[in-house]
């Protein structure tokens, strides 16, 4: 097998598919090429994932590249050996929005998320907006009870160790935090406005993008900073996370 390289990680804030998220858009682009992007649509299955995926084409055919579905709606669909397939030959991957949950539960330990990570430590492109993006942390953050601001911390993909995203901050993300914050379990939090990014790349760590702010909670410590192309302090991502190590 080559030697390990892993591409871009792309954690977006929400508001995907949408005007205002060129900058961190265009590196998924990019990594692409002249494959399509494969827009994975497990967050919306208990919403409108067509409609998550129809979203996502019309997107990024302006920026001049294809996106289509890598079909993960369920465990079924993420064992399936065409989806595998699909998944060893990508060269850029979208996690969309929508329960944070359910990304988690649906995925873990499948074949193609294994063959999605594993492209991924092979120089493809991994992106996540929203519950996509939590999903790629160390926690997510579910909801606790019947109120949607009280949030609980539940095991995640692992990709980014100690970190829990909190995203659409300036939205309502931010009500998020007495109750994250007071069941803190060493968990950094990284808080992103919509439409904007924390992005990693290998040469070059962890920058801020888009245009809103990117927030690192980390105990009593916070630091605020605002893209264009900010230094972040951040771990880096695991190459083999929990629940996906071939």
């Amino acid at each position: 097998m080559a030697r390990e390289k892993p591409g871009p990680l792309v954690l977006v804030g929400g508001a995907e598919f949408l005007p205002g998220n060129e900058p961190h858009d265009e590196i998924v682009a990019c990594a692409a090429g002249r494959t399509p992007i494969f827009v994975i649509a497990t967050a919306a299955v208990r919403q409108n994932p067509d409609a998550a995926v129809q979203t996502a084409r019309r997107w990024f055919a302006t920026l001049g590249v294809e996106a289509i579905e890598l079909p993960m709606r369920g465990r079924r669909q993420a064992g399936d050996r065409a989806t595998v397939a699909m998944a060893e030959a990508g060269r850029a991957f979208y996690l969309c929005g929508g329960d944070p949950g359910l990304v988690v539960k649906l995925l873990t330990g499948t074949p193609g998320w294994e063959a999605v990570v594993d492209a991924w430590r092979h120089g493809a492109a991994l992106a996540g907006s929203s519950a996509g993006a939590m999903a790629l942390g160390q926690w997510t953050l579910i909801r606790s009870g019947l109120a949607h601001a009280r949030r609980r911390y539940a095991p995640a993909l692992g990709v980014v160790p100690g970190v829990a995203v909190v995203p659409h901050f300036e939205e309502f993300g931010e009500g998020w935090l007495p109750s994250v914050r007071s069941a803190n379990g060493g968990a950094r939090l990284l808080c992103l406005d919509t439409r904007t990014a924390a992005v990693w790349r290998p040469s070059l760590g962890w920058r801020a993008m888009g245009t809103g702010r990117v927030i690192v909670l980390d105990g009593a410590d916070r630091r605020e900073v605002r893209p264009e192309g900010r230094i972040l302090r951040l771990p880096g991502p695991s190459r083999r996370p929990p629940g996906a190590g071939r």
